[in-house]
């Protein structure tokens, strides 16, 4: 049994962050009933990567029913009325009110339904001068100040996925974790209220107090802001290698075995973490003279020998074939399709993965 079968999720729900946490709970064995308009999804046609459908979609909607609601309508609004009052949970992330005027208030709801558990996601919260903004995953990492400090000196970047989105997603799932707990002490339900504003200040709080500290962050690549060596540098055969030092032991560790300087760190430029930052252009630069020695496999050898964190700078291409990419299989109305397993493993549980529903369409259990 998984640890949430008995469970119903409704999920009024579109695009990203809301559909993450409900496909993370359908994994876990919840209904998941997700709720479309007539025309689907809007997510159903961000790309057509995945065997012509939606990489997105596919990817966030497995294992969930999808009832076809007309919200705008009375027939519709009864529908949902009644979905809510045999679930354990309501998920939502409709633009702020757009609830509140269909007549589903979490108010209301909160009164006819004590142990309902309800997890709204919005952009910036209820109240406040930007409440009712719209937000999308790019908008906010640009208003909270993520993308000033993603990218190289030329600019400010986007992360290169959903990452306001996925990470709003997660702190749902964990918050609706935590309430079915608190209900299984108490019986009450719960209002949880989610931004998406708020959980990338939550995430950024790092970079925020060292710039209140008069110490702003800067756009480096890939490098680290406070810790260096730490960062890419290329092999002879031009393959790039990031290391990360953490350690003044790791330093003397890197000098003496693979950069084969041992009497380095006694140079006071170089005699610790805050030297080394201040010196950061000649520190790798010593560390780029020696990699650019060595082919890729003899740098790894060394590195490897040495017990040096490090990694290979990979592409997507790389991930599809990584040697330590784990993939599921799920079904989907275009036919099955691959893509990377969740990252929690239960030792002893196999777990099944749903089908993603064309729109309508109820999986069969």
């Amino acid at each position: 049994m998984l640890p949430l079968e008995g469970l119903t999720v409704i999920a009024v729900e579109q695009a990203v962050a809301a559909p993450f946490c409900s496909s993370r709970l359908a994994d876990a064995g919840a209904h998941v009933i997700k709720i479309e308009r007539p025309e689907g999804d809007f997510a159903r046609g961000y790309d057509a990567a995945a065997k012509g459908q939606s990489s997105y979609f596919v990817w966030l909607n497995r294992g969930k029913d999808s009832a076809v609601v007309d919200l705008a309508t009375k027939e519709g609004r009864a529908q949902l009325e009644a979905l809510i009052a045999g679930a354990d949970v309501l998920l939502q992330n409709l633009k702020p009110g757009s609830m509140d005027k269909l007549g589903f208030s979490r108010e209301r709801l909160r009164k006819d339904y004590p142990k309902l558990i309800m997890c709204t996601i919005t952009g910036y919260g209820d109240t406040g001068p930007y409440a009712d903004r719209k937000a999308y995953d790019l908008l906010i990492q640009a208003e909270s100040g993520l993308a000033s400090i993603t990218g190289g000196p030329e600019g400010a970047s986007r992360v290169g996925m959903s990452i306001v989105d996925v990470a709003t997603g997660a702190t749902a799932h964990a918050a609706i974790l935590e309430a079915l707990i608190g209900r299984g002490r108490t019986g009450d339900g719960a209002d949880i209220r989610i931004s998406m504003f708020d959980v990338m200040a939550d995430w950024l709080t790092v970079p925020l107090l060292n710039a209140e500290d008069g110490k702003s962050p800067k756009r480096i690549g890939l490098a680290h802001p406070s810790i260096a060596p730490y960062g890419v540098f290329r092999s002879r055969d031009g393959k790039e290698i990031l290391i990360s030092i953490q350690s003044e032991r790791e330093w003397k560790t890197l000098c003496a075995k693979v950069l084969g300087q041992p009497g380095l760190p006694d140079d006071p430029r170089f005699a610790n973490m805050v030297e080394r930052v201040r010196n950061r252009v000649l520190t790798d630069g010593i560390v780029s003279d020696s990699f650019g020695k060595l082919t890729r496999e003899e740098l790894l050898a060394k590195l490897a020998e040495a017990d040096i964190a490090f990694a290979e700078v990979n592409s997507m291409d790389d991930l599809a074939k990584h040697p330590h990419l784990r993939r599921i299989e799920v079904d989907t109305p275009n036919g099955k399709v691959s893509y990377p397993a969740p990252a929690a493993i239960v030792v002893g549980e196999d777990r099944h993965y749903g089908k993603v529903p064309a729109i309508g369409e109820l999986i069969k259990r």
